[in-house]
């Protein structure tokens, strides 16, 4: 009667609070078990591709320029080869738009299978950081043990080189980071340099290994559970249709250990608290949908294990959405996921018309103010222009330029004016003189062809002056 009353009382009680809050608001440290299985083993490949690519990534170069590079501090970002600068910022706006729909549709379907599986916070946590400690503190069970008394000589070592462990992989992803902003080569290029020339950014530089290692260190969990906004998104985002982490109440209550008497009615849960223990939020999955969980399937392995020890099928805590549990109602996509996916698609469409349409080489032509229109001769009018050639790729080039809609001449003021500057902003001054007997009214509207290295990359339409006729 007495565990009967407590656990009516936890379940009264459990949702005043975050998981890793005790009951007087003290934080609650979680010493999470090293889970066994195959969900956890599909997460390790998983995380080391993903890791793989974050390290590797940076140190990859196309056409002598990085792969992938986000240089705030310049507005210059390369993604997959392409220099993006901040006159595409409306490509990127749409791109996060398009994410934003995107992270609402697959949370609505598929719960937080993200931050299960490819969160960068879950990833260095749990398959990096985690993974160390269990490697020089012990398993969870061992680290309980040993907060609560004092520590011998050996458990000082331990932890002293598990922090400067942690530090030294803090370090690493800090440098890495420098690495996708500054590019591998200006990273080196630092580093070669004295200090002094560079205070600022070393202070930066050790500002976020601390970060980081504060994060992985102390702070852990609390991440997942309380600063994260996707966590607190996700529970507006869930329906009864959606897949998650669940634990298959029916058939897992009453709760109860394993018993051999026949007249003992229970569940196939025995009440044995492994998916507990191996929780890295410190959840008991058996209360319910619940924010801190990060669909991490922890708890899916260390149930199945349970399962198959006491012959009884695995899957009483599995992928399965409300509906599926309380009705045996099977996975479908209602009018919601419908919508958002048509949204989806129809974003999905614009953002890569817009990154494939997109010019390398961008111009504005716009007649030098203050000049007039000149009389070259009896029979031709000229005009001076100014031209705004920017240039995004990484390498200089000549351009010449043709009257496309009417005849007419196009000189350079200077032979200098013919090369672009890679990714730089040109300026381009030049003489348009046209036949009078095309000029019909005070202005005209003409095309000018840009050709870069006798190709042709763009079309601009501007104004020729003429006499008041």
């Amino acid at each position: 009667m007495i565990d009967e009353a407590n656990d009516i009382q936890h379940q009264v009680t459990f949702r005043d609070r975050v998981s890793n809050v005790n009951e007087k608001g003290q934080r609650k440290w979680v010493y999470a078990t090293q889970p066994e299985g195959k969900f956890y083993q599909y997460r390790t490949w998983v995380s080391v591709f993903y890791l793989a690519i974050f390290f590797v990534l940076p140190l990859i170069t196309y056409n002598g320029m990085p792969f992938f590079m986000l240089n705030f501090p310049e507005g210059k970002f390369i993604v997959f080869g392409n220099i993006f600068w901040p006159q595409d910022f409306f490509i990127f706006a749409v791109s996060m738009i398009t994410f934003i729909v995107f992270v609402a549709l697959f949370t609505v379907i598929y719960g937080r299978l993200f931050c299960g599986w490819v969160c960068p916070q879950t990833v260095f946590m749990e398959m990096v950081f985690r993974k160390i400690e269990w490697w020089i503190e012990g398993s969870g069970m061992q680290q309980r043990k040993m907060s609560g008394a004092a520590l011998t000589t050996e458990q000082r070592i331990r932890k002293l080189i598990k922090h400067g462990v942690f530090l030294a992989i803090s370090f690493l992803i800090a440098n890495t980071f420098l690495a996708y902003i500054l590019s591998v080569e200006g990273l080196l290029k630092i580093i070669r340099e004295p200090i002094a020339d560079h205070t600022v950014l070393l202070t930066g530089l050790l500002f976020f290994t601390f970060l980081f290692y504060a994060v992985f260190a102390f702070v852990r969990d609390i991440i997942c559970t309380t600063v994260c906004p996707y966590g607190r998104l996700q529970s507006v985002l869930f329906d009864k249709d959606t897949m998650q982490i669940a634990y298959d109440y029916k058939r897992g209550e009453p709760r109860g250990k394993l018993s051999k008497q026949a007249a003992v009615a229970t569940g196939d849960c025995i009440d044995c608290h492994k998916c507990v223990q191996v929780c890295p939020t410190g959840i008991d999955i058996r209360d319910g949908v619940q924010i801190e969980c990060v669909g991490c399937t922890a708890c899916i392995d260390a149930c199945n294990e349970v399962m198959l020890k006491i012959n009884k099928p695995k899957g009483l805590i599995r992928y399965a959405s409300e509906n599926e549990i309380a009705r045996g109602k099977r996975f479908h996509f209602n009018g919601r996921m419908k919508a958002y996916s048509v949204l989806l698609v129809i974003l999905l469409i614009v953002t890569t018309v817009l990154v494939f349409t997109r010019r390398s080489v961008d111009t504005h032509i716009t007649r030098v103010r203050g000049q007039l229109y000149q009389e070259v001769g009896k029979d031709t009018l000229g005009n001076l222009f100014n031209a705004i050639v920017l240039n995004k790729t990484n390498k200089s080039f000549g351009v010449s330029m043709k009257l496309e809609n009417i005849p007419g001449e196009v000189s350079f003021v200077s032979t200098k004016d013919a090369y672009m500057k890679p990714e730089a902003v040109n300026e381009v001054t030049f003489f348009i003189r046209i036949n009078k007997q095309y000029i019909t009214k005070r202005s005209t509207d003409i095309k000018v062809g840009i050709y870069k290295n006798g190709e042709k990359i763009q079309t601009v339409t501007t104004v020729f002056l003429g006499p008041f006729l």
